[in-house]
């Protein structure tokens, strides 16, 4: 099943996965599902949210890569020479970290409740962490 309910601080998003772009990195990523995390605000990249992951590895390499998310994506920087990440769009994104511009995989994209997105970015930016959850639906 590609759909999933995506709760992060108050908001609830439906979103897909992106199977055919992505067939690697959504087998992955669904393997660890449900999976729950904090999303904290982007230091370097624009208006988006992130899930810092350190060492985790997905066991994937880049697949429908992009440095430049729209609103609504998500992507997984799969590691290397910045730490395993996902990062939530939501605005303006050139995806970077201190070693500069980075790329990674377009996997999901939200499909409802897109108008909240901003709000959990500024909720991210002015109040800390907030927690996250991505679940299939059957």
């Amino acid at each position: 099943m590609s759909k999933l309910i995506v709760t992060a601080g108050p908001f609830v998003f439906d979103a897909r996965l992106e199977t055919e772009l992505a067939p690697q990195t959504c087998a992955a990523f669904t393997k660890a599902m449900p999976f729950v995390s904090q999303a904290v605000h982007v230091r370097w990249s624009g208006e988006a949210v992130w899930l810092p992951l350190g060492e985790l590895d997905f066991g994937v390499g880049y697949e429908n890569h992009t440095s430049y998310p729209a609103p609504g994506q998500v992507i997984l920087y799969p590691g290397g020479i910045s730490e395993t990440e996902i990062l939530i769009a939501y605005g303006g994104v050139h995806f970077a970290s201190k070693m500069g511009q980075l790329a990674g995989n377009h996997f999901i994209t939200f499909t409802s409740g897109l108008a909240n997105l901003h709000a959990l970015g500024t909720k991210a930016l002015w109040e800390g962490a907030q927690d996250i959850r991505f679940e299939q639906v059957d």
